[in-house]
């Protein structure tokens, strides 16, 4: 039992020993850096500083780059510009609502005896006289040939006169054709005085032609007539080839 007592108390010195050379003469060895941590968030908006002190005005030459740096007053209105070039047409729009009712029409015109509409109103002839007996002087000159157009029947051939039915404005011609002197003119209850043409040249074909415009009344009369002028008596007894043409049409 004493011999155990021994033993501890040399390992406890030992122990004691060993401790107090660490303390006085044993050292560690530095530490590994860390490895760096991941970045930090965004801080808050700083606040928004004091308002400058404004330019001062100096005689001496100021930089270019500071001018336009400042603000300066708002200019005059400029003048305008030229105008540009026309734009492409654009596209066709939608089409639009219809419009109101127009008013009434204007009173309709009277056609002389009610029997022509509008669409009767019109009149037209054309004759041929093939006679190679000299019409007679102050007579109408009749048509032996029927009527190359008559329409609606206004002319009478047998007669030689065209009797107006739908009052307006119409034009009448006439054409001759003989081997003698010849004096034709166109009468008519419109006119104040007969239109006379007159062709003299003897020993050739004598080719003669007139006309007229007239404004008719319903019932008045439109005809040709011969008449005498320069004529000799032979000329009348002539039995030679002749022809007269005679025409009329209304305008409106």
């Amino acid at each position: 039992m004493g011999g155990h007592y021994g033993l501890v108390v040399l390992v406890g010195v030992a122990l004691l020993l060993t401790t107090g050379q660490c303390d006085t003469s044993c050292g560690g060895r530095d530490g590994q850096p860390g490895v760096a941590g991941t970045p930090g968030r965004d801080g808050w908006h700083g606040v928004k500083g004091e308002k400058g002190q404004p330019a001062a005005v100096v005689d001496d030459p100021v930089d270019v780059g500071v001018l336009l740096r400042l603000r300066g007053e708002m200019g005059s209105r400029g003048l305008q510009g030229a105008m540009g070039p026309k734009g492409y047409q654009g596209d066709l729009g939608a089409a639009g609502l219809p419009g109101q009712p127009g008013g009434p029409g204007a009173e309709g015109k009277n056609f002389g005896d009610g029997q022509h509409s509008l669409q009767q109103a019109r009149s037209a002839f054309s004759v041929i006289r093939t006679d190679s007996s000299f019409p007679r002087f102050t007579q109408t000159v009749t048509y032996d040939s029927p009527a190359v157009v008559n329409k609606p029947g206004d002319f009478n051939t047998a007669t030689g006169y065209f009797t107006c039915r739908v009052p307006g404005v119409y034009y009448f011609s006439f054409h001759s054709m003989a081997k003698v002197n010849m004096c034709l003119r166109i009468a008519s209850e419109a006119l104040f005085n007969m239109l006379g043409f007159c062709d003299y040249n003897r020993n050739n074909d004598q080719v003669l032609s007139g006309g007229v415009v007239l404004q008719l009344s319903a019932g008045q009369r439109v005809w040709l007539e011969s008449f005498k002028d320069q004529q000799q008596d032979t000329d009348q007894r002539d039995t030679r080839d002749k022809l007269i043409i005679f025409n009329g049409f209304l305008l409106f």
